[in-house]
C-alpha cells in the first residue's frame, strides 16, 4: 500500500472520525462505520480513493 497521506490531513481524519463515531454512538446509528473508516485510512496513512484520483498530501 503507498502512503498517500501526510501529517496535517492525518491529524485531521483522526479529529473528524473519532467526533463521527462518538455521534453515531450517542445517535445511535450506523453512521459512526464511516468515522471508522476515516481512523482506519488515518492510522494506515493510506487513502484508496486518494490513489484512484492520483492525490497525495503526504510529503516525500
Amino acid at each position: 500500500m503507498t502512503k498517500n497521506i501526510g501529517d496535517t490531513d492525518r491529524n485531521i481524519r483522526f479529529a473528524a472520525g473519532g467526533a463521527i463515531v462518538l455521534f453515531g454512538l450517542f445517535t445511535q446509528s450506523w453512521l459512526g462505520l464511516i468515522g471508522l473508516v476515516l481512523i482506519g485510512t488515518a492510522y494506515l496513512r493510506s487513502c484508496p480513493a486518494y490513489t484512484l484520483i492520483g492525490m497525495d498530501t503526504n510529503k516525500k
